[in-house]
């Protein structure tokens, strides 16, 4: 890991905000969990990405996969896979804008209140379809490719694009101490009706707690959530 600075934070403090308690042999088995249940699900719903897919290419042109660069484990980018729900070519600036006034303005509007994590509405480059594989989490069943490939598991942080590190507190490093997630403890408690400051201390209490019984609680608690769609946008 190479000297740099966080904040006011040497490397040091950044490599004590990284280390996790995680016994080995919960690692093994949350790695296990992932393959096995990454490699059914994708077999499992493979009509449903085809479906998808195909919904995708007849609604806007582009292609089906959106790439895009994010932050995981240890601070270490990857490319995240996910079905494109925007028009090809949209430019992030206005994600870009967003995200920031969400991070830096935890007070809220001035009523003392969080703000909550919600996702730019009626957003022009999301298309019709896009909308609805948003709203029920169809767009983020790529990233069982990711979890295959070591880069995410199945439970974790969401990862973040780099313009959102940038604007972190330091408390908030804590998310990479483990690989990032589909799904988490964020998802099941209120995804979009949650805060920043709300978000990350969800995230600081999984990767204070991960084991292999959170995560599979955390499973089953993310059907019911998508199904009856809590806190989507």
């Amino acid at each position: 890991m190479t000297v740099k600075t966080v904040g006011e934070r040497t490397e040091m403090d950044l490599a004590a905000l990284l280390r996790t308690e995680t016994p080995r042999v919960s690692d093994v088995a949350i790695r296990v969990l992932d393959i096995l249940g990454a490699g059914l699900m994708l077999l499992a719903l493979s009509p449903l990405l085809l479906v998808t897919a195909l919904l995708i290419k007849l609604d806007s042109p582009g292609p089906v996969i959106f790439w895009q660069r994010r932050l995981g484990r240890d601070l270490q980018p990857f490319s995240v896979a996910k079905f494109r729900t925007m028009k090809h070519g949209a430019a992030s600036d206005r994600h870009r804008v967003h995200v920031e006034q969400m991070i830096c303005d935890e007070k809220g509007p001035g009523d003392g209140k969080p703000v909550p994590m919600m996702k730019l509405e009626k957003d022009p480059r999301v298309t019709k379809v896009g909308g609805f594989l948003r709203r029920s989490s169809i767009d983020e069943l790529p990233q069982l490719w990711n979890v295959l490939r070591g880069e995410m598991s199945l439970v974790g942080p969401r990862p973040p694009i780099q313009y959102e590190v940038d604007k972190y507190p330091v408390r908030a490093y804590r998310r990479f101490a483990v690989r990032p997630g589909i799904t988490g403890l964020w998802q099941v408690r209120g995804r979009s009706l949650t805060s920043f400051p709300e978000m990350i201390e969800l995230d600081v209490e999984y990767v204070d707690q991960r084991s292999l019984v959170l995560n599979v609680k955390i499973l089953l608690l993310t059907v019911p959530t998508v199904l009856h769609g809590k806190g989507a946008r």
